[in-house]
């Protein structure tokens, strides 16, 4: 069974452009992503766009012995499919590149309840009452989610959003939440994903502190957020 972990990512952004690459100690954001998903051991594959912008995040993974796919810019659906296929991928675990924090040990357990309960979409997302902060959390596609989503989709959502006509046909899916995997406190009201220049501040001051190291797990990196 081929298990990929799909990093979505651009250096296109409205409210904080470049963000990927921008330098947080010496190092681009996107490899403190990088260095946290490793943790699980799966094979990372950068997804980004086709548009020219784009040229130099496909440059940086070529440098630093990364796998890059690149696809459309605005029907991400597709670009996730067509890399499904490309690398003949059996389960994909989407993750995006403004999330340094992401959570890999949560990861690891969620994709074997994936496989365990044999279903076909899974999340551990702060939206799904996770209640982990926003920036953690993952979602995982079959293969033959994404293929039934990508050739029934017909709304414009549907393409920029891979998840969405999952969601709103659930009726045609096996969905497993992870509903509490990060404790019975609602943390999802923090933010741990990097949209602006205060998150951006916010994660340099976390990974600044004197307590945090790389593989940290979450309770501990709860108690610097906190």
């Amino acid at each position: 069974m081929k298990n990929y972990i799909f990093l979505q990512a651009r250096m296109g952004s409205n409210r904080l452009p470049g963000k990927t690459l921008k330098l947080l100690n010496d190092k681009p954001l996107i490899q403190y992503v990088i260095d946290r998903l490793s943790i699980s051991g799966i094979e990372i594959v950068v997804l980004t766009s086709n548009l020219k912008k784009d040229d130099i995040l496909e440059k940086w993974c070529n440098d630093n012995n990364i796998k890059c796919f690149r696809g459309s810019e605005e029907n991400v659906l597709e670009r996730y499919y067509q890399a499904t296929k490309f690398y003949e991928a059996d389960n994909i675990i989407r993750a995006t590149g403004d999330n340094p924090l992401v959570e890999p040990y949560f990861l690891k357990e969620l994709l074997n309840k994936h496989i365990e309960y044999k279903v076909d979409y899974s999340s551990n997302k702060s939206e799904i009452a996770s209640n982990l902060p926003d920036g953690l959390g993952v979602e995982i596609f079959t293969f033959e989610s994404l293929e039934i989503s990508y050739k029934n989709s017909n709304q414009p959502h549907h393409f920029e959003h891979v998840n969405e006509y999952i969601l709103e046909n659930k009726d045609k899916f096996k969905i497993y939440k992870s509903c509490n995997c990060g404790g019975f406190i609602d943390n999802s009201y923090i933010r741990l994903t990097v949209d602006t220049i205060d998150d951006f501040e916010k994660v340099e001051q976390i990974f600044n502190n004197k307590n945090f190291n790389i593989d940290i797990k979450y309770e501990k990196l709860l108690e610097i957020v906190k």
